[in-house]
């Protein structure tokens, strides 16, 4: 874990992008799938659990194990449990790795022959080279931050908010970071640091974000007696 970086005032966004590369593994059932979690490294099960959120499209489930289990074994039941593992609630990968496994065999006991993806259908184990780069967009206050949130790349939704949760010291985000700590305002910052990553991807979460923001610079503007035309 990297220590906690200084806060910037600006806020300064930065996005990150990642390269895929295949690790050589995969696996054609459920327990293929469970030897090779077991020993996978963490980085491939980092990007099959963490970065799930950074796909803009909406998917069934919340991670590509639960999304396989159920889309290409039809295993539905085990599909919803693998489902419910909440990546952000593991301190370590080692936690999400143990709970992973855990669901799979506590499934195997009950049905110990599980079913084989059709060929061209397994599970393609994967890991990510990711990149971060500032992407020249700056807000010094939250007005800017707003309009800012409208328009930069989801990839710099899901590393302030998603990533940020691992990344940064107390799973706190760099959003709600720099409102409390720059801006001062606690309240806004505990509003945005409410909302659960496990449960929304990168559009949503800046959907959220834009409303809670707009909220309180509208609010901002009566207080002052300035009011929108």
């Amino acid at each position: 874990m990297e220590g906690l970086e200084q806060l910037e005032s600006p806020f300064a966004f930065r996005q990150c992008i990642t390269i895929i590369k295949s690790t050589g593994n995969k696996a054609a059932n459920l327990k293929e799938l469970r030897e090779i979690i077991e020993t996978v490294s963490n980085d491939s099960l980092f990007h099959h659990t963490y970065q799930y959120f950074l796909k803009e499209h909406i998917l069934e489930y919340t991670n590509d194990f639960a999304q396989w289990a159920g889309e290409s074994l039809e295993e539905r039941a085990l599909a919803e449990q693998l489902s419910n593992i909440d990546p952000y609630s593991c301190e370590t990968i080692a936690d999400l790795r143990a709970a992973l496994v855990a669901v799979i065999d506590s499934y195997l006991e009950v049905f110990p022959e599980p079913r084989y993806a059709l060929p061209g259908d397994e599970f393609f184990f994967n890991e990510t080279v990711t990149f971060v780069f500032p992407v020249g967009v700056c807000a010094n206050n939250l007005a800017e931050f707003f309009l800012a949130m409208k328009f930069v790349d989801s990839g710099c939704i899901y590393y302030h908010f998603h990533e940020a949760r691992i990344r940064v010291p107390g799973g706190t985000d760099d959003f709600s970071r720099w409102v409390d700590e720059v801006l001062g305002k606690k309240e806004l910052a505990a509003k945005i640091r409410a909302i659960d990553p496990f449960m929304h991807n990168a559009e949503e979460i800046r959907t959220h974000i834009s409303g809670i923001i707009m909220e309180e610079v509208s609010s901002d503007m009566e207080k002052t007696g300035v009011r929108p035309c």
